[in-house]
């Protein structure tokens, strides 16, 4: 296994993306402490992941809320150490897409705290210990609206900009140090969120939905949370120690730039 006596942090674990890169992860031998709202997912998740005979820790927890970085990393006290962080939680333009000169100011300010401030955050806390160890591994999921721009989700594209910019930072500080610090850009994933956001769309170009799910993405389908989570796994492993700073675009050919 290539991932053998490793602990990795996922946020966002309880369903979709998160989720599978949690399980992928632990197949190949890692333990875990995962984190979103949902309780009653994350215990369905632990219960999975110790099926696979890998420990799993669980932690409900409100990313909005101010203390949230600091519930999260005490969670983290469980386990010896986090050799593996994946910033996965997110709020997506769906929740509330407008136009920027009808955004709504509090969405824009919990979009933007729980897609880059919480990254920000949790990488502060677990990069000196990764430094310290000489070796760690930063995956932040972005998206490609972080290379390009969303219609009507400013909030969430300026988001994941942000995260790009971060992750590229962090990769340049720490790239001495056995750290590596990656970002994975997807493309329209299968999602919960993803189903709204293309509700959202097809209403707002008179199409209908099953006309934009299929024209969407060039390759004429979603891309699978199981898609992402195996390349989150190549970056999680020994085998990706000479890769960082890089944004990896895994869209169906959306994007090809």
């Amino acid at each position: 296994m290539k991932l053998n006596n490793q602990i990795a942090l996922v946020t966002g674990a309880s369903k979709g993306m998160g989720r599978a890169i949690a399980l992928a992860l632990a197949r190949e031998g890692a333990d875990l402490v995962v984190t979103a709202r949902d309780k009653a997912q994350l215990d369905s998740l632990c219960a999975e992941v110790q099926g696979l005979g890998r420990r799993c820790i669980a932690a409900a927890v409100d990313l909005a809320a101010p203390d949230a970085a600091d519930a999260v990393w005490a969670a983290c006290g469980a386990v010896e150490r986090i050799d593996i962080l994946v910033n996965n939680a997110g709020i997506g333009s769906s929740a509330d897409p407008r136009p920027l000169v009808a955004f709504n100011d509090a969405f824009w300010d919990e979009t933007l705290r729980v897609n880059l401030t919480i990254p920000y955050l949790l990488c502060k806390r677990a990069l000196p210990p990764m430094i310290a160890r000489h070796h760690g591994r930063v995956i932040n999921i972005a998206s490609i609206a972080g290379r390009t721009g969303t219609m009507h989700g400013a909030a969430y594209a300026a988001s994941k900009h942000g995260l790009l910019g971060l992750t590229r930072t962090l990769a340049m500080e720490v790239v001495k140090d056995g750290v590596t610090v990656n970002a994975i850009c997807p493309g329209t994933v299968r999602s919960l969120m993803n189903d709204k956001r293309l509700a959202y769309d097809a209403k707002r170009l008179g199409r209908t939905f099953e006309d934009i799910e299929k024209n969407i993405v060039p390759i004429g389908r979603r891309i699978e949370p199981e898609e992402i989570a195996e390349f989150a796994v190549y970056l999680a492993s020994p085998l990706a120690a000479a890769t960082t700073g890089q944004a990896f675009v895994i869209d169906g050919g959306a994007t090809n730039y």
